[in-house]
């Protein structure tokens, strides 16, 4: 199994088995802490062969810099799913849009979102949050 693709973004969708990805981000900056990202999506897009074949447990979880989730009562979110080729099929891929909301972030700094397979970590995408100061309207200091 291989992750072609993997980020957070303002908006995926899967259009006939292509993955259209829109704004992609790695840091969200903000005038007060803690801060809620209403909305964005982590967008995947796997690769599997024969070897892949049969059941497995994806598991998404966003963590701090101290490897806690963020949400305790709702990550790691872990859902199941069954990989099946036809024998003469040499690959398949397949997307997958996980539409986030409402993540709160308590306070600046490197959060992760950490994606596995059967307990494994495939990929970890690096996450800042940063805590900018808003300028006065009239440009001075």
């Amino acid at each position: 199994m291989d992750i072609q693709i993997a980020s957070l973004c303002d908006f995926a969708a899967d259009y006939n088995g292509k993955l259209v990805v829109t704004g992609t981000f790695d840091t969200l900056a903000a005038r007060a802490l803690p801060v809620v990202h209403p909305m964005c999506a982590l967008a995947l897009r796997f690769c599997f062969t024969q070897e892949d074949a049969g059941r497995h447990k994806l598991s998404i979880n966003i963590i701090n810099e101290d490897g806690e989730p963020l949400d305790a009562k709702n990550m790691p979110i872990e859902p199941e799913f069954d990989v099946q080729l036809p024998p003469d099929v040499p690959f398949l891929t397949r997307n997958l849009i996980m539409n986030l909301q409402g993540l709160r972030f308590p306070s600046a700094g490197i959060y992760s979102v950490d994606i596995g397979c059967d307990e494994e970590l495939l990929m970890r995408l690096p996450l800042r949050i940063v805590h900018v100061e808003q300028q006065p309207a009239n440009g001075q200091a």
